[in-house]
């Protein structure tokens, strides 16, 4: 995992598993693990050159091969130019459905709603599924407060790359092609 999505995951009052969001508990090093890391060798596959996995981070971040292999990678999936000029809906800022408070990002409407809302039981649209695709805009939660726990407890664009507007069957034909042309 890079720094920030580790950091996402231990902000948290309880830290959670990068991958499977079970609670953390403090625990001894992997030194097995280190060890394999430090003796398993890998080839970048930007200049071919051979290293340690332990060594890989800071050479991927030095090598302009490498950089370059990851833009292609990017240009492969990506559908449309990046300077496209269309109008994206917003999915950074949200508004308190209960109030006039406005321009949180999903953490702090979730912090907000449990400080100043939590025993709220008005039926509200949630504003961050609200600016899905799948999102329906008028679908009122019976219990907004425990969906905002259960189903916005993270971030998806903190964890994953999303194309919203991509075909799920695509994205996934481009994910294997991919995967198999980095073999």
């Amino acid at each position: 995992f890079c720094t920030p999505c580790l950091q996402e995951c231990l902000k948290p009052k309880k830290p959670v598993c990068g991958v499977c969001r079970s609670t953390l508990s403090p625990g001894s090093r992997a030194l097995d693990l280190e060890k394999q890391i430090e003796t398993t060798e890998t080839t970048c596959n930007g200049c071919n050159k051979k290293m340690y996995l332990s060594k890989m981070r800071s050479h991927a971040a030095s090598c302009s091969k490498y950089q370059n292999y990851i833009m292609e990678g990017v240009k492969a999936v990506t559908k449309e130019p990046l300077h496209n000029t269309r109008s994206f809906p917003n999915r950074f800022t949200f508004p308190c459905p209960y109030c006039s408070e406005k321009n949180f990002d999903q953490e702090g409407l979730v912090e907000h709603c449990k400080t100043l809302h939590s025993m709220d039981a008005k039926q509200v649209v949630c504003p961050i599924c609200a600016s899905m695709p799948w999102g329906d805009p008028n679908y009122r939660s019976a219990n907004f407060m425990e969906h905002l726990q259960r189903r916005h407890r993270f971030s998806y664009d903190t964890f994953v790359v999303c194309d919203y507007d991509a075909d799920e069957d695509d994205m996934m034909a481009q994910v294997l092609m991919r995967s198999l042309r980095d073999k």
